[in-house]
């Protein structure tokens, strides 16, 4: 009868046949007489037969496939507690009186683990995903060790063998849990029970076989053209004694070799989660499986910062010593394949490390192979700046629950562990320039940081003393030690000097890593700097060593680097450049290029920042005083319409030294008046009107170069010293001037000085009204009737300006105008003689304002002002 059941049972029309539960209970009514354990054995029959009719009807419903694996495991899990805690099946033979008995019994045992392992067979024919409820049994198996593992086994590798012949063909196969699987077997084919280590190497075998498989389908589709790359093929006739032997190395090459990246990593993950296991000997087999696998097959592991994660935690906590070490040599093998995943999670922990962490760096430092990465990936990370905010993808992409990046500290305390290292002298040698300019960069962002409060946090101040001393350059060390460079170094304030200082104690011990250094400094200027921080010490380490190791002028690529920083967007990098092309002015002959480095600087006097317009102005007279005259000249009209624009600066300081500035270069080229009269005459509106300036600086410089002026266009009747001459009577002696040698000018200063009107600046605009007025009447002869309407409204809106004394002015500059108006007359005829004899008789214009005389306007409004200030 048991006989009948079991094939009925294992009958391949089961799931269409009716099957009557309480008819097949009464058939076996005749084991009734045997004792406890026999009833026992009839109980789980019925209990694992209404399992399998239970889960075959869940498995063919419309239920959500994953609740309904997850009800059918949660069965499975009930059935697989009943069945595998079942005695042995000489202790059931046992319990017969009679060979029959016996038999009877041996066929209830064999029927119910058939019924356990036919339930597993329908599910994974059905859907090879829940070949995952074989790991839950290997884990079930080994959490409990009562459960009989061997006959465990006997049915997991049964399923996987049925799987593995199953799949051969399929389009696709989607076994997910080969990898958990997998480690759960490799741990017991070192067992100490041979039986068990010769099933779970079977299993393994089969399972790779699915693998196998998946590969090949996934290869199948990748490739349209129907040829496909096949893997190197394991799963020969060689392959399977192999695996029986339980050859931990081979199995390790295997299982590497033949799991994809995806399950791999699931495969070492789940041995690193057995480092820890409470059994000494599962925790050994596990490190040992876990190493051989990294050794071979590191690359494929893709959830390496996780990993690493792991470990850090671990080793934060009470893990065995042994197992201290496993880790680490985890550590040192992902480093070996995934350097740059290893270094930026390592990177990724709070400042300043612990002992944990440090233990990590010198375990990832330990791959000779791998030092250049190593150091390629601290120096990406050094790129950062330390308490910068970061993006919200970042913030995703980091593990840290800090948003502030704190990751370029971290780099720097790690140069500090790795740079010693012997096996890095050679990466330290490759990558010198660039972690030494990295390091002066974070030397700069922490001194601005103010991080080393309590000096805990400048660990770029450590790491560049340990970057020299790696590098050979102990000499170097000790001069800034003696210079007190690490001591100030952290300093806000002194951090400029500081660059300056290690650049040129570098250049005084003739440092060998120049050539490179030099070359990467270019590189660096070139690709334009990142921050602004970066520019400027780039810039002034640049200078020192060339200054140290080239004579002037430099070599053309690097003085058209100064060129180019001239114009630059930062006014720190501007200031230096112009700085340094200055002190090139005894040498500026010898330059191929100095047109364009001379018209570079002019292009610097439309800077916003007045500081660069300084420095601008003085680096040009300083290079104009040694310039050969035939350059010179072939530049001055540039340079001469350059400082017009200046003379109306914001700055006192920058309009008195344009002013001064365009004088000299009147001067210089005396020779050359012809090329430079335009540019005088467009200079004399401003040069006039700054006679006002409330600054005395401003209008000393005017009196000067109005005195050039006069004497470069030839003036006769313009005095040597304006000094004693009130404003009104320079301005009339001016205009008188223009009307004899340059009358035709007279229309285009008028428009120049209407400009003026809209000034801020009172002074300037009264000034302006008196010098329109006085162009007016000297030049009334020249002007149409539309050129004075244009006037008149424009002096008419100065009627209503806000200062008294404005007003009066334009008062009388009106009146003028409307004389002039009156006069006009359309005839064109007319028009041609009054030019005419106005040519041929110049009358004498006499002061009309009388603006600075005592008594004048002028002087009771500023009389008045004195008196209301004394009495406030």
């Amino acid at each position: 009868m048991i006989s009948k059941i079991y094939k009925l049972n294992r009958s391949p029309r089961r799931s269409k046949e009716k099957v009557n539960n309480l008819q097949i209970l009464q058939s076996v009514v005749k084991w009734q007489h045997l004792e406890y354990t026999a009833t026992s054995l009839l109980d789980i029959f019925a209990t694992i037969f209404n399992h399998q009719a239970l889960i075959l009807s869940v498995n063919s419903s419309f239920v959500d496939p994953l609740m309904q694996f997850e009800t059918q495991l949660k069965i499975i899990e009930s059935s697989f507690k009943i069945v595998f805690a079942m005695p042995t099946l000489k202790e059931v033979k046992d319990i017969g009186n009679t060979e029959t008995e016996e038999q009877d019994l041996e066929e209830l045992y064999q029927t119910i683990l058939n019924i356990y392992e036919d339930t597993l067979l329908i599910l994974v024919s059905k859907d090879l995903y829940k070949l995952q409820i074989l790991k839950e049994m290997a884990v079930w198996m080994s959490e409990d060790k009562s459960y009989l593992q061997h006959r465990v086994l006997v049915i997991i590798c049964r399923v996987l063998n049925f799987a593995s012949r199953k799949v051969k063909g399929y389009g696709s196969v989607d076994a997910p849990c080969l990898g958990d699987l997998a480690a759960e077997l490799s741990l017991l084919c070192s067992h100490t029970d041979a039986s068990i280590t010769q099933q779970a190497s079977f299993g393994i075998y089969h399972l790779l076989c699915i693998a196998n498989c998946q590969n090949e389908s996934k290869a199948t589709k990748c490739d349209k053209s129907g040829s496909h790359s096949w893997l190197p093929s394991l799963l020969d006739i060689e392959y399977l004694p192999d695996i029986l032997r339980g050859d931990k190395t081979k199995i390790a090459q295997s299982v590497g070799q033949t799991l994809g990246p995806t399950l791999l990593t699931d495969f070492v993950w789940n041995l690193f989660m057995r480092l820890n296991a409470k059994d000494p000997v599962m925790a050994k087999e596990a490190a040992t499986i876990l190493k051989l696998t990294l050794e071979y097959h590191a690359k494929k592991v893709t959830m390496v910062s996780k990993i690493v994660h792991a470990i850090y935690q671990q080793l934060s906590g009470n893990s065995p010593h042994a197992m201290r070490h496993a880790m680490l040599r985890v550590i040192t093998l992902l480093t070996r394949t995934s350097p740059k995943k290893v270094i930026f999670q390592l990177m990724d922990y709070p400042v300043p490390a612990d002992n944990t962490l440090i233990l990590m760096w010198h375990a990832a430092g330990n791959e000779s192979s791998v030092a250049p990465y190593v150091l390629k990936t601290i120096l990406l990370i050094l790129k950062g700046k330390p308490g910068e905010m970061q993006d919200t993808i970042l913030e995703r992409r980091r593990s840290s629950l800090d948003a502030t990046n704190m990751m370029p500290v971290a780099a720097s305390q790690a140069l500090c562990t790795l740079l010693p290292v012997g096996s890095y002298k050679k990466a330290v040698a490759q990558f010198f320039p660039q972690l030494l300019m990295a390091l002066m960069f974070q030397l700069c962002y922490s001194s601005n940081m103010q991080l080393d409060s309590e000096d805990n946090l400048f660990y770029a101040r450590d790491a560049l003393r340990v970057l020299l001393n790696c590098s050979g350059l102990q000499q170097v060390d000790l001069s800034l030690k003696r210079k007190n460079f690490w001591k100030q170094v952290s300093q806000v304030l002194f951090h400029l000097h500081g660059i300056y200082l290690v650049a040129k104690t570098l250049a005084e011990h003739n440092f060998p890593q120049f050539p490179e250094t030099l070359h990467y400094l270019y590189k660096l200027s070139v690709e334009g700097p990142r921050r602004t921080e970066e520019g400027v010490i780039t810039v002034i380490f640049l200078t020192e060593l060339l200054n140290k190791f080239f004579k002037d002028p430099f070599p053309e690529e690097f003085l058209v680097l100064f060129r180019n920083w001239v114009n630059d967007s930062n006014p720190a990098i501007s200031k230096l450049s112009l700085q340094k092309i200055a002190s090139m002015a005894p040498v500026i002959n010898q330059v191929e290029s100095v047109c364009s480095l001379v018209l570079s600087i002019l292009d610097a006097f439309f800077s916003k920042d007045k500081t660069v317009v300084i420095r601008a102005l003085f680096t040009l007279r300083r290079l104009l005083n040694k310039l050969d005259k035939v350059i010179y000249s072939s530049l001055c009209t540039r340079i001469a319409t350059s400082y017009c624009p200046l003379m109306d600066h914001s700055d006192a300081g920058i309009r008195s030294m344009a002013i001064r500035h365009f004088g000299e270069l009147l001067e210089d080229m005396s020779q050359y008046t012809w090329m430079l009269n335009a540019v005088i005459l467009e200079s004399l509106v401003p040069l006039i009107l700054f006679l006002e300036d409330i600054e005395t600086r401003v209008v000393m410089a005017c009196k000067h170069t109005l005195t050039i002026c006069a004497f470069q266009l030839k003036w006769s009747t313009f005095p040597r010293s304006i000094e004693h001459y009130s404003f009104e009577l320079v301005v009339l002696n001016i205009c008188n001037n223009i009307f004899i040698s340059h009358g035709s000018y007279i229309t285009d200063l008028l428009s120049d000085s209407l400009g003026f009107l809209r000034s801020s600046r009172v002074y300037l605009r009264r000034a302006a009204i008196i010098l329109i007025g006085y162009l007016a009447i000297l030049g009334r002869h020249l002007l149409l009737r539309d050129d004075i309407e244009v006037i008149m409204e424009a002096v008419e809106r100065v009627l209503l300006d806000e200062d008294r004394l404005v007003r009066e002015l334009a008062k009388t500059t009106y009146e003028l105008f409307k004389k002039v108006a009156r006069k006009m007359t359309s005839s064109i005829i007319k028009q041609s003689f009054r030019r005419l004899f106005n040519f041929i008789y110049i009358s004498k214009v006499k002061p009309l304002y009388n603006y600075n005389l005592p008594g004048s306007l002028k002087e009771i409004e500023e009389t008045d002002n004195y008196e209301n200030k004394v009495e406030e």
